[in-house]
């Protein structure tokens, strides 16, 4: 279990590389290679062989497969996140079926209640084995659940369009945080994008928020390559705002910071910087914590229905 967590961490580490880069590499990095199925295959033997070296009591295909699986799994589950996961790297394919928030408790309790019941149990009990089948039985079909939630969701939201004659390009649909009740929407029109909650218990109709992509403010930036990568990363979902003489990069993937009507603060707001020699550099807004505070609390009211 030790050597499963921590292999089940190591994926992870990737973040550090905020610190040696700019953040728009960083973005890029994460998730990327450290998530692949091409680090799993490389890394695994790897490190099965120096823990075999000195854990006499398995051998070196027995760690060599607890380093795949964990590294495999730990990629496999984020790819059902918002963000993500470039499983097939080199190749530029970021796999996310945005099912599943980063944490959700019913993913995770049943799984660490089975796990703790493990831990009590000797090697070779059959409950141990038992307990280790039920945690992975019933976290996967959550997973599995989610596909069918997001499915009714995203119905909701296109019968709604329908119903309200706006015409659209494209849709986006993704759980709220920490449940799979309450699904968000991004609806993309011509020159606007509409953001939209909707909770399975919800009595009134879906309404949607309009914001404009003001795309043109970038004017030759849009030439820039780091605003080139930073588009690529958002997958097109943006909008540009200016604030005095700066302008500000909100990427809409991940939504609002608040579920005020007139709200504007994005959870991803990035200060877009050109220095006297044309460099670009992009600078994530720092949050406020009672911000997210408030956002939990009235996501809990909102998941009720409206």
């Amino acid at each position: 279990m030790l050597y499963g967590a921590i292999a089940g961490t190591i994926p992870d580490l990737d973040i550090f590389s905020s610190h040696f880069t700019d953040t728009v590499s960083a973005l890029e990095i994460h998730r990327g290679f450290t998530h692949s199925i091409f680090f799993s295959v490389l890394f695994a033997p790897i490190l099965g062989w120096l823990v075999s070296k000195y854990e006499s009591h398995k051998g070196f295909k027995d760690w060599s497969w607890l380093f795949f699986w964990a590294f495999f799994t730990h990629s496999l589950l984020d790819a059902h996140t918002t963000w993500g996961t470039q499983l097939f790297w080199p190749f530029d394919i970021r796999l996310a079926f945005k099912t599943i928030f980063v944490i959700d408790p019913l993913y995770t309790l049943p799984f660490l209640v089975f796990l703790i019941f493990t831990m009590f149990q000797k090697r070779t009990s059959k409950k141990r084995r038992l307990y280790i089948s039920s945690g992975l039985l019933i976290s996967s079909l959550y997973l599995v659940l989610t596909f069918f939630l997001k499915w009714i969701a995203l119905n909701q939201f296109k019968t709604a369009l329908e119903k309200q004659e706006i015409d659209y390009l494209e849709i986006d649909t993704r759980p709220s945080p920490l449940n799979t009740i309450l699904w968000s929407a991004n609806v993309q029109t011509e020159d606007t994008f509409l953001l939209a909650n909707y909770s399975f218990f919800d009595s009134q109709p879906i309404t949607f928020k309009s914001y404009a992509k003001n795309h043109h403010l970038l004017g030759n930036l849009i030439q820039n390559e780091k605003v080139k990568q930073m588009i690529a990363i958002s997958k097109g979902w943006f909008t540009i705002n200016k604030k005095g003489k700066n302008l500000y990069f909100n990427d809409l993937r991940f939504g609002l910071l608040s579920l005020e009507p007139k709200a504007k603060n994005f959870v991803f707001k990035y200060k877009i910087k050109v220095d006297l020699f044309g460099k670009v550099t992009f600078t994530e807004e720092p949050k406020d914590r009672r911000d997210g505070k408030k956002l939990i609390s009235d996501l809990w009211v909102r998941l009720k229905g409206n």
